[in-house]
C-alpha cells in the first residue's frame, strides 16, 4: 500500500499536466492565438469549436483502447502524437497558409489528446488499488488545474512576451516548439517510470464484433432510461450561454477598444484569464462542491443555475463602459469565472445522477458526449453572432440564453435529484 503510495508521486502529477495541457492548448490557446494572427472572430468560433468533435465521439472508439495494445502503451503513444501535432503547428505558423494547416495539426492534438484522456483514466484505475484511487482523486484533480493554469496563464504570458521581442508568427512558433519539447519530455520520463500493472493488457477474448454490439446496447439502454430527453435537453442547454461566450471572451478582451474590446495585450489576457479568472474558477468549483456535499443536488441545482448564469452581466458592463483599469477588468472576471466554477458542479452532478445504474460507466461517457456536444455546436456560431451584433449586443444576446438554462432546470424532475 505504502509503496504504491511512493510510486503514486512519481507518475501521478505529470500523467494529469499531460492530460490538462492539450485540452487547454486546443479550446483556449488556439483561440487567443488566431485573434492576434488576425483571424476573424466568425472564423475561429467556427473552427476551433468543430475541435470539441474528438471529445464527442470519444465514447465510440473508448471500447478500442481496451480491446488493443496497453493503457501503458496507449499513454506514451498518444503523448508521442500530441508532441508531433504541437511541432506542426509550429512549423506551420511562419507560412502563409497558416490557418489551415495549423487547425490540420490542432486535430491530430485533439485526437491524441482524447485518446489520452481515455487511456490515462483507465490506467489510474488498473495502476491503484481503491484506497490510493482515493488518495490520489485530489491530487490529480489539482495537477490538471495547474496544468490549466499553466496553459491559459504563464504559455499566454509567455507569447506575449516574445511578441513584444519579434514577429507574432514566431512568437507563437516558438511557444508551440516548447510545449512540443515538453510532450517529449512526457513520453519518455512516463516510458520509464510509468508501473506495469499485471492487469493492464489487451482483452484477448474480446473481439471487435462483441465490443461493437456490446456499445450498441449501451446507447440503447442510454436512451431508455427515465426521463433521458429531458436528461438530453438539460446536458445540451444548460451551458447554453457559457459555450458561446467561451469563443469571444478572449478576442474581446483583446479587440482595441475603437473595435469595442478592451485593448489588452497578450500577456495581460495571460493574467487576467488565463491566470485570476482560472483561480476564481477553481474556488468556485470546490465552494460548489462543498456546499452540493451538504445538501445535495435538490437543494442547491438553482442556486447554483442562477450563480451559473448572472455573472455573466459582468460582460454587458464592460462592453459598454470599456474601463481601462487591469484590476477592474481582472475582478469582473474573476466573478464571472467564480459564478461559473460554482454553477458547473450542478452539472456534473446531474450528469452523474443520471448515469446511475448497471452500465454506469458507459453511461456516463456518453453523458460527456453530450457535454462537449453542448459547447461545441452553440460556440460554432458565437463568432458570426459577435460580428453581426457588436460585443454589447452579443453579451445581451447571452443573457437572454440564459433563460434556456434556467428553462432546462425546471424541465429536471425532483425525483431525478
Amino acid at each position: 500500500m505504502e509503496n504504491g503510495r511512493r510510486s503514486g508521486w512519481n507518475w501521478i502529477p505529470t500523467l494529469y499536466l499531460a492530460e490538462g495541457l492539450p485540452y487547454v492548448a486546443v479550446m483556449t490557446i488556439s483561440v487567443i492565438m488566431y485573434k492576434k494572427l488576425g483571424i476573424s472572430n466568425t472564423d475561429i468560433a467556427l473552427y476551433t469549436s468543430w475541435l470539441y468533435l474528438p471529445w464527442v465521439i470519444k465514447p465510440f472508439w473508448s471500447p478500442f483502447v481496451d480491446l488493443f495494445k496497453t493503457k501503458r502503451w496507449w499513454i506514451t503513444a498518444m503523448q508521442l502524437l500530441i508532441g508531433a501535432g504541437f511541432a506542426g503547428v509550429a512549423f506551420t505558423l511562419p507560412v502563409n497558409s497558416f490557418f489551415a494547416w495549423s487547425l490540420a495539426m490542432f486535430w491530430l492534438v485533439a485526437f491524441s489528446s482524447a485518446t489520452h484522456d481515455i487511456a490515462a483514466d483507465g490506467y489510474y484505475i488498473l495502476a491503484l488499488n481503491e484506497e490510493n484511487q482515493a488518495f490520489f482523486v485530489g491530487i490529480r484533480s489539482t495537477f490538471y488545474r495547474i496544468a490549466t493554469i499553466a496553459g491559459q496563464g504563464l504559455l499566454v504570458i509567455l507569447a506575449g512576451e516574445l511578441e513584444k521581442r519579434m514577429d507574432i508568427n514566431m512568437a507563437w512558433s516558438i511557444t508551440f516548439y516548447m510545449l512540443t519539447g515538453l510532450f517529449l519530455a512526457f513520453f519518455i520520463y512516463h516510458h520509464f517510470v510509468l508501473p506495469k500493472p499485471i492487469s493492464d493488457k489487451a482483452s484477448a477474448d474480446t473481439t471487435v464484433k462483441n465490443i461493437a454490439r456490446e456499445f450498441f446496447g449501451t446507447f440503447v439502454s442510454f436512451f431508455r432510461k427515465r426521463h433521458a430527453w429531458v436528461a438530453i435537453l438539460f446536458m445540451l442547454l444548460y451551458r447554453l450561454p457559457e459555450a458561446q461566450l467561451v469563443k469571444i471572451i478572449n478576442p474581446f478582451l483583446l479587440d482595441p477598444i475603437e473595435k469595442g474590446g478592451l485593448g489588452l495585450s497578450t500577456s495581460e489576457v495571460g493574467i487576467v484569464y488565463g491566470t485570476v479568472g482560472i483561480i476564481g474558477l477553481t474556488i468556485g468549483g470546490i465552494i460548489g462542491g462543498i456546499c452540493a456535499s451538504k445538501g445535495g443536488l435538490r437543494k442547491w441545482l438553482w442556486p447554483m443555475a442562477l450563480s451559473l448564469v448572472l455573472p455573466n452581466l459582468v460582460y454587458v458592463l464592460l462592453s459598454f463602459y470599456q474601463p481601462q483599469n487591469i484590476f477592474l477588468v481582472s475582478l469582473a472576471v474573476c466573478i464571472e469565472q467564480f459564478g461559473y466554477g460554482f454553477g458547473f458542479t450542478a452539472y456534473m452532478l446531474y450528469l452523474i445522477h443520471y448515469a446511475r445504474g448497471t452500465q454506469a460507466t458507459a453511461h456516463y461517457a456518453i453523458c460527456t458526449a453530450f457535454m462537449a456536444l453542448g459547447m461545441m455546436l452553440p460556440g460554432m456560431i458565437a463568432g458570426w453572432l459577435q460580428e453581426m451584433m457588436g460585443y454589447t449586443g452579443f453579451f445581451i444576446w447571452i443573457m437572454l440564453c440564459c433563460i434556456a438554462t434556467i428553462g432546462a432546470c425546471a424541465l429536471v424532475k425532483k425525483d431525478d435529484l
